[in-house]
């Protein structure tokens, strides 16, 4: 505690504080000129205020400099007391909310799908646009690109939230057992049937229904569920009565609607009641620039369920993973990842770590891109470049003058780095 008002104001300057008691009148500088200081340094300092002749004026003015209250004297060191407490716990509710803030709002992050892309970015926007509506959704994308992630992120964001999201594969059902599954049967419908069973549409009621691979339905099915959608309305198996449903269908498929409409495998009238609000899933041989990402959140994840520390990925082989064409897409990185983790326990992944076969079509593709010498360096060096950097905020939590002694490269030069690729300190700060 400083007697002396000037060597407090020093000494705040000088160090991290988390509140500041000043009285009105004290020798030195005064409680209001040391606040005026105080908030010039750390506009978030809270500072509490003390008086033993109080006056209106002096309340606003305090007030007004940032003054987080005012204390008359004499007072109870409880009060005191309590007040700094609420003080505290206000400024770290704040700082929580800061960092919560700062994980939403990270430019590669939307609920649980990674990507800064452009084709990423407007999917992005346009899950925002669709979950405001009541509108039925229909999303389209090769096997693995995280159809379901879309559908869940709808559906969170909705004002259906609160209701359930039962998803079901129609691909991975029996067609004998399907239709049961999606509208339910009463007891005796069929063999087997010893008792009434609610199916998975019904059971969706005031929430959200994701029909997964849609384009696999039986036809026989389609006319069924074509009239579902249009009535909200069910009939179970060997039952008479209608039942009304309050849902929201999102479908989905890695198939081309629009080929199996004009060769006679889905109906046209069903394609266009599910094609009402439409969402095309870019396959991950298309983001090249969002693998280092996705790379980094899956070896975090990975390692964090095998309770080990995070493997840092080497610039040879993340050049082998951001040629590597991906035929199955996220799906396929998220396996080969684990794999890798499973299969080693260095603290950093090689190329001796890869998958062979992944590395062979890696260098086919390489040389076989059409792309030149001096062009391939460019991009791969402008993809190290990233993640280094990255690395490196992270290590130093935000803090540019340790991240520039590490790099061993001046501040200038590490600001215009992360002005390059888009790199904000702030959002490594915790």
């Amino acid at each position: 505690m400083e007697s002396d008002s000037r060597s407090a104001a020093e000494r705040i300057n000088a160090e991290n504080f988390d509140l500041v008691v000043a009285d009105i009148r004290m020798p030195g500088l005064s409680g209001v000129d040391l606040l005026r200081l105080v908030h010039e340094g750390d506009p978030d300092l809270a500072v509490v205020m003390l008086t033993a002749f109080p006056s209106v004026e002096t309340a606003v003015q305090s007030m007004k400099l940032g003054a987080a209250d005012y204390l008359t004297k004499p007072f109870l060191p409880e009060d005191l007391l309590a007040t700094a407490r609420r003080l505290l716990t206000e400024k770290r509710l704040r700082q929580e909310n800061r960092l919560l803030s700062r994980q939403v709002e990270k430019p590669y992050s939307f609920d649980e799908i990674i990507g800064q892309c452009l084709p990423m970015r407007q999917v992005f926007e346009t899950i925002r646009r669709v979950a405001e509506t009541s509108a039925d959704v229909l999303i389209l994308g090769e096997t693995g690109t995280g159809k379901e992630l879309v559908a869940r992120s709808i559906h969170r964001r909705s004002r259906r939230a609160k209701g359930r999201f039962v998803p079901v594969d129609c691909g991975a059902i029996p067609e004998n057992l399907l239709e049961s599954e999606l509208f339910g049967h009463e007891r005796g419908a069929f063999t087997g049937a010893h008792e009434r069973s609610l199916g998975l549409m019904e059971l969706a009621d005031q929430g959200t229904f994701f029909l997964d691979e849609i384009a696999e339905l039986p036809q026989r099915l389609q006319s069924k569920f074509l009239r579902a959608l249009q009535e909200r309305c069910i009939r179970r198996v060997g039952g008479k009565d209608e039942i009304d449903v309050d849902v929201r269908i999102i479908a989905a498929t890695s198939r081309d609607l629009d080929r199996e409409v004009r060769e006679d495998r889905f109906r046209q009238d069903l394609y266009y009641r599910v094609n009402v609000a439409r969402i095309q899933l870019p396959p991950l041989r298309q983001r090249v620039q969002d693998i280092p990402l996705l790379v980094e959140y899956f070896a975090k994840r990975y390692a964090q369920e095998m309770e080990r520390d995070v493997p840092q990925i080497d610039a040879e082989a993340l050049e082998v993973l951001t040629c590597y064409p991906w035929p199955g897409n996220v799906r396929e990185l998220q396996n080969i990842l684990k794999r890798t983790l499973v299969m080693t326990r260095a603290s950093k992944i090689g190329l001796d770590d890869l998958p062979e076969e992944l590395i062979a079509s890696a260098g086919d593709r390489r040389t076989t891109s059409g792309e030149g010498l001096f062009d391939l360096r460019e991009r791969h060096t402008a993809n190290f470049e990233r993640q280094y950097l990255t690395n490196l905020l992270k290590n130093c939590m935000g803090e540019i003058s340790e991240a520039a002694r590490l790099a061993q490269i001046p501040r200038g030069t590490l600001y215009r780095l992360l002005k390059k690729h888009s790199l904000n300190p702030e959002d490594f700060r915790t």
